[in-house]
């Protein structure tokens, strides 16, 4: 078998549901998918046992272990050469492990990422190329140069064995420290190409900034590293944005502009008057347009989704 999927969801039964439909809709690859449930109380359970397909295996924890704890135990019961992990919100195109797996190959490397969107509802809010392997490498002790955190990577079953696997200690962040880990080992292949969108909604583990900044420190510790708290600051500023927090946006916003990243908080209080005042518009995947040629790439796999599965 060429790849295990591994997604560990705790009641997001409608995320979910789409997400399945992006998993199960991959072509060119030979797959299971593992889903952790990590003791849902809504119709997660329902959702899962309607699903005839003799690729879904299902695991069930009869209490919450946490999100690394059960990709771990995912991980533990995988099948294929190739681990791959989506978050239970986010979306694949259909051709995201064909071509990752192919570039990884090409490239006689063991682990690869891919590009990826930010998506609210159904319009394209974060749209900009990944940095290629040797920069991404050089970056990650800085900041998460990878975009759609752990549903972008994938790697060899036996790179896992040796690198994994995710420390129970973050309770996010983790994907930023397995990456980490993965470039101390030896360096990514590439794809180029928006293949990931991550849904932007109010109930994102990326809005919980305490959590973030923890998980940041720990970072620095267990690497001996020194985050760039600018863009990070930066990046806070853009979510409390999206989240119609704007004095907190601008306090952050401040602080980005302290630690070095003057430009980009212009740049972003620029944005939010813009979208204060109405300004601002977002391409939307229904459309046959889109801003630029990477959202236009995004946009069109999406809109094939509602038909990849049936």
């Amino acid at each position: 078998m060429d790849v295990t999927v591994i997604i560990a969801t705790r009641n997001r039964s409608a995320l979910l549901a789409k997400t399945l439909r992006s998993v199960l809709g991959q072509r060119g690859v030979d797959f299971e998918v593992i889903v952790v449930d990590e003791a849902s109380t809504d119709d997660t359970a329902a959702l899962l046992a309607a699903l005839d397909d003799p690729r879904l295996r299902i695991i069930r924890h009869a209490e919450a272990l946490g999100l690394s704890a059960a990709r771990n135990h995912g991980a533990s019961e995988a099948s294929g050469d190739w681990l791959a992990f989506i978050d239970d919100d986010d979306l694949w195109a259909p051709d995201k492990l064909a071509r990752q797996l192919r570039a990884a190959e090409d490239a006689r490397r063991d682990w690869v990422y891919t590009g990826a969107v930010n998506i609210e509802a159904d319009r394209i809010v974060h749209s900009r190329p990944p940095l290629p392997p040797d920069e991404t490498v050089a970056m990650l002790p800085r900041y998460n140069a990878i975009p759609g955190g752990a549903s972008n990577v994938a790697w060899r079953r036996t790179t896992w064995d040796v690198v994994g696997p995710f420390d129970t200690r973050f309770r996010g962040g983790e994907d930023w420290d397995m990456s980490i880990r993965l470039a101390k080992r030896s360096p990514p292949a590439w794809v180029c190409s928006p293949l990931v969108a991550k849904r932007v909604h109010s109930t994102n583990m990326f809005l919980d900034v305490g959590e973030i900044v923890r998980s940041t420190k720990l970072i620095e510790a267990s690497h001996g590293t020194q985050a760039d708290w600018g863009r990070l600051h930066l990046w806070f500023a853009e979510r409390y944005l999206r989240a119609g927090r704007r004095g907190e946006a601008v306090g952050q916003l401040v602080k980005a502009a302290a630690k070095g990243q003057l430009t980009g908080a212009v740049f972003t209080f620029g944005d939010m008057l813009r979208r204060r005042f109405g300004l601002v518009t977002t391409p939307d995947i229904h459309s046959t347009f889109a801003e630029d040629p990477w959202s236009a790439t995004a946009a069109a796999w999406m809109r094939e989704l509602p038909d990849c599965l049936r």
